[in-house]
């Protein structure tokens, strides 16, 4: 697949061809098929030697929504698609594991709604793969996060519907398992002025009371959560809607600790505008320990089914510092 990066011949053990430059390796990518791949603010999870990616489905008309306080482009909610690699080359539809509702306009998952940044994680002790995501209405006042499960890593999902965590508005999000199989969730909340981590239950279907704050006041979102050598770390952009931004990191060394704010992790030409895209997940290459992929999606506001993808390689330097770096 000529539109994944250069930096997979570094990192895997399979090598092939490309020769594009980072902007343009940031393209649609496509599927075994030969159709784009629609999987938009989305995650991966590895699972059994096989590669799981998730994203929010942008179809159809792109629109604005009168009144709305948020950057008021919307395209109608089209459900969770996967797709499904074992080499991170070649990405087979797996279906649409988790369906927008057409009919009841009272359902978190109708097409009216906002179903956005499925992430799937994977519980050890119930054996089931359940998805968090954030679910709005399209002006943005919702700000829940939504939860489904399924037996299987390719649906189908059941919602079980959604909730501001321990009250709180929750909008940008991601989550993440921890080494002693405790998950969390981190959302933008407080109109995004704020990052909080949420404890997820031992089966991850609902929140804890044990709620941080984080970067207060700092306006963050697009959260990427990984673990490098019992420090954590966290990427977010800032908030300037579907416009591009500077990306900046922060490290903790105790999940719900302090986090300090640091910079901007990305490197080179477009450095100041995360090469035109916002930060959606950050993907631990097995075997490969400080090498990661940078996932971010470079958003079309005007038809956003037609925004791209673009995949970095990060490293941690020698100071225990991650680097971005465009090929």
């Amino acid at each position: 697949m000529r539109n994944l990066l250069l930096f997979l011949l570094l990192f895997l053990p399979t090598t092939f061809c490309i020769s594009q430059p980072y902007k343009e390796a940031g393209s649609a990518f496509k599927d075994t098929d030969g159709n784009p791949i629609n999987a938009h603010g989305g995650g991966v999870l590895y699972h059994n030697g096989t590669y799981y990616w998730y994203g929010e489905i942008k179809r159809g008309k792109t629109h604005k929504v009168p009144g709305s306080t948020w950057e008021n482009y919307r395209v109608n909610a089209g459900g969770v698609s996967c797709y499904t690699s074992n080499d991170l080359k070649k990405w087979k539809f797996s279906g649409v594991v988790l369906p927008a509702n057409k009919t009841d306009k009272t359902s978190d998952l109708h097409i009216s709604k906002v179903i956005e940044r499925p992430k799937v994680i994977y519980n050890k002790k119930t054996k089931q793969f359940v998805m968090w995501m954030h679910i709005d209405s399209e002006d943005y006042a919702y700000a829940r996060s939504g939860v489904a499960v399924s037996n299987s890593p390719t649906g189908p999902f059941k919602y079980l519907g959604s909730e501001r965590p321990n009250g709180n508005m929750a909008r940008d999000m991601t989550v993440f398992v921890d080494d002693d199989g405790k998950a969390y969730h981190f959302y933008s909340s407080e109109e995004n002025a704020t990052m909080h981590i949420a404890l997820l239950t031992d089966d991850y279907l609902k929140h804890t009371t044990t709620d941080k704050r984080i970067l207060i006041g700092l306006s963050r979102e697009a959260p990427a959560v990984f673990k490098y050598q019992k420090k954590y770390y966290l990427i977010s952009s800032g908030c300037t809607g579907w416009s591009p931004n500077e990306a900046n990191y922060a490290v903790a060394d105790d999940i719900l600790g302090e986090w300090k704010a640091y910079g901007n992790p990305c490197l080179g030409k477009d450095a100041d505008k995360t090469y035109y895209a916002q930060s959606t997940f950050v993907l631990p290459i097995p075997g490969k320990s400080g090498k990661y992929i940078f996932m971010a999606d470079q958003w079309n506001k005007l038809d956003l089914e037609k925004s791209k993808y673009l995949w970095l390689p990060l490293t941690i330097n020698s100071r225990g510092i991650p680097e971005i770096k465009p090929n």
